[in-house]
């Protein structure tokens, strides 16, 4: 073969391929653009339809933790009887009820949400386990009093539980 045939065919050849990949490039980036565009309107529109149903699932674990707050708890649940242990356990039913009620909405929220709420409910249970082990304790009214003097000196665990709901709601937003 001629050396000038070479050339001839190399001119020929060289900008078909460098057209060929610039072309072959243009397409890959162009469905690529077109992929995550359309993932992009996907996720919108999943964000969209779900966060009626997240913040219905925060609204009622809002609604949970307001009503295991001890301080509404005593007040709207008197005792049946003066024995403390019935009154105890009682109110640890009714929170545990609620609690169970609940169960499903933890799909909703995060993680650490969910702990938090579920570490406010087991410190509320513990609260009420502890002032009706105390000696002074001898009937449900003293029972009732004693809880309510323990948060006169510290916050109900459902306070912070739901200033991390309310911080995890405003972040929704943005």
């Amino acid at each position: 073969m001629d050396f000038n045939k070479i050339i001839e065919l190399a001119s020929y050849t060289l900008p078909a391929l460098v057209t060929g990949v610039v072309a072959y490039r243009f397409f890959e980036l162009h469905i690529k653009n077109n992929d995550r565009k359309r993932a992009f309107l996907l996720n919108k529109q999943a964000h969209k339809e779900s966060l009626p149903v997240r913040l219905q699932a925060y609204e009622r674990m809002t609604l949970f933790l307001e009503r295991i707050n001890l301080t509404k708890l005593l007040i709207r649940i008197a005792p049946i009887s003066q024995n403390k242990n019935d009154y105890e356990n009682y109110l640890i039913d009714l929170i545990e009820q609620e609690f169970e009620h609940n169960l499903t909405q933890q799909i909703y929220m995060s993680e650490e949400c969910w702990t938090i709420i579920t570490t406010a409910k087991n410190a509320t249970i513990q609260m009420i386990r502890k002032a009706a082990m105390s000696d002074k304790v001898e009937n449900a009214d003293k029972l009732r009093e004693v809880i309510l003097n323990d948060l006169l000196e510290k916050q109900s665990p459902s306070n912070a539980a739901l200033s991390f709901i309310k911080s995890e709601v405003a972040e929704l937003w943005y």
